[in-house]
């Protein structure tokens, strides 16, 4: 699937510059900022958990970081390459596939973690949880005409957290 075309949204589109300032205030407050967000305008919660997902483009070789929703459970963090229920996966799915580990920070934490792709009952069991951590994940699978694969990783040691060198 890594050659597929990745393309955009209207919602991602709309999306582009209030996503680019909130990775830009979480990364420059040190993860202080920026963590929990309130979300109740797009049918989420007042109190929504992102952290930050940071890869390196398997086209420019240039670092990106990406705002995720998460949840975590049996010690992992659980989040949906779901793209707004989009029919294709979103760019930073490309560039970790393949990948055992990933660089993630969480508040004012960082870590370089184990990442793997549940399957079978298991990911049946994720999405109902991913769903109630953020209900709009329910609606995105039900639109998309893709299955929406989901990453669970594990934290494996701690590094510096992101700076505005990551987001060159």
């Amino acid at each position: 699937m890594s050659e597929d075309k990745v393309t955009m949204t209207d919602v991602e589109a709309r999306k582009l510059d209030w996503i680019k300032h909130h990775v830009e205030y979480y990364v420059k407050s040190g993860g202080v900022e920026g963590h929990i967000l309130d979300l109740r305008d797009v049918g989420a919660f007042n109190f929504c958990p992102t952290f930050l997902l940071k890869t390196i483009g398997r086209k420019s070789g240039k670092p990106r970081i990406v705002p995720l929703m998460y949840g975590i459970t049996g010690g992992e963090v659980i989040t949906a390459a779901s793209k707004g229920g989009a029919d294709v996966h979103p760019a930073w799915y490309f560039n970790i596939e393949g990948k055992n580990e990933v660089d993630f920070q969480i508040g004012t934490q960082a870590f370089r973690g184990d990442l793997r792709w549940p399957e079978g009952d298991e990911l049946e069991e994720q999405w109902q949880f991913l769903a109630k951590v953020f209900p709009p994940y329910g609606e995105y699978r039900k639109i998309a005409k893709r299955t929406i694969p989901l990453l669970a990783i594990r934290a494996r040691e701690e590094i510096p957290v992101f700076t505005a060198a990551d987001l060159a």
